[in-house]
């Protein structure tokens, strides 16, 4: 069994978080020893902790580099770690240095889609310091690849998969969402579950259920909070769009969202790997509507998962909408086939197997 520590210079709670939590989790159920370093107050440290794992808080910030260093090596040698991994710019580096310092292997879970620095950076930091990388989407593997200079089977596209177990939502629970929201059985619903960023085609949304405000069985959801939630419900509110969208806030639980929907709409425009949420309402048998971004074209395949729009395109996003509104067929055929390829390709125990592979190509 192998003896694995995260570590992680983010303080926030998003898709990354609960990737490395999850897998964590996983990996311990499967006999992994799994620590984490972490900076103070990291939400993943303090729910990392409530999940009985060994948390060190320490300064994992690049200005810091010989207090980071030091603490580092000191709990590596205390939990025995026999892998490190390292997710985000500041832990990579100091996790890397500190991996290499002390002889231990490391892999470099690259978690966003935007592009890596290219020259020295991308080289050092995922070649000197990285044994092997892991990233949420093919698009991101061959970039890396490319640019780092690196040999294909130092790096794989490792998704997070979907749990089946943990995806059950009884029928009570998706009407009772859509009676609080005042959704009738014959309204066509699409929706978009996602933390309220500026990229995350909000936005884009807004102009499509405006263009199609005319047709009254279609109404919209959007589900969580964020950084730029009032921005868009300002937005909402000149748009007129009181009767046709829906903003429900943050949601402990999405799942029943997710699942009271017709139609999963993601369109982000930039930093996308292959979005938990898209693959959770493929799992439910949502047809998709999602951009080209990133690794969301690897889970909404055009005409056969769903359709495939450009960034900031409302006018095709209406559209499709339109034609699947109109359509009931046609959502429950995509959705089938949404469903069929999590189960082939997506599940939770897939990522796990594919991690527990990189372990044993590093030799443990």
């Amino acid at each position: 069994m192998v003896k694995l520590l995260h570590t992680e210079a983010s303080t926030g709670w998003g898709g990354q978080e609960i990737r490395i939590l999850r897998e964590a989790e996983g990996m311990r159920q499967r006999g992994h020893t799994v620590s984490f370093a972490v900076v103070h107050g990291a939400q993943l440290g303090i729910r990392a902790q409530k999940a009985g794992f060994p948390v060190a808080e320490m300064p994992l910030e690049i200005r810091k580099a010989p207090l980071a260093l030091y603490q580092l090596q000191r709990w590596i040698r205390r939990q025995q770690v026999d892998i490190v991994n390292t997710h985000s710019s500041a832990d990579g580096w100091l996790g890397g240095v500190a991996a290499r310092l002390t002889g231990r292997k490391v892999i470099r879970t690259r978690h966003l889609s935007t592009p890596i620095k290219p020259g020295l950076n991308s080289r050092l930091l995922y070649n000197w310091l990285s044994d092997f990388t892991a990233t949420t989407c093919q698009e991101v593997a061959e970039i890396i690849v490319n640019q780092a200079k690196i040999d294909s089977t130092r790096c794989k596209s490792i998704p997070t998969g979907v749990d089946p177990a943990k995806m059950s939502v009884e029928e009570k629970e998706r009407e009772a969402f859509r009676e609080k929201w005042g959704l009738k059985p014959t309204d066509c619903v699409l929706g978009s579950v996602c933390v309220l960023r500026s990229w995350k085609g909000i936005m884009t949304l807004l102009q499509a259920a405006k263009q199609l405000e005319h047709v009254p069985h279609l109404k919209w959801v959007v589900v969580g909070g964020g950084t730029a939630e009032h921005y868009f419900k300002q937005e909402w509110e000149r748009l007129g769009l009181h009767k046709q969208v829906i903003f429900t806030g943050h949601l402990d639980n999405p799942l029943p969202a997710l699942a009271a929907l017709d139609v999963f709409l993601l369109l982000s425009t930039a930093h996308e790997g292959i979005s938990q949420a898209s693959l959770q309402a493929a799992y439910f048998k949502k047809p998709l509507i999602t951009t080209r971004t990133g690794g969301l074209r690897e889970v909404c395949l055009h005409d056969k998962t769903g359709f495939l729009v450009d960034p900031h395109n409302a006018e095709q996003v209406a559209n499709w909408a339109k034609h699947l509104g109109e359509q009931p067929a046609v959502r429950q055929q995509l959705g089938q086939h949404a469903h069929e390829l999590v189960l082939e390709k997506y599940t939770f125990d897939r990522t796990l197997d594919d991690m527990e592979a990189i372990y044993r190509q590093l030799g443990f």
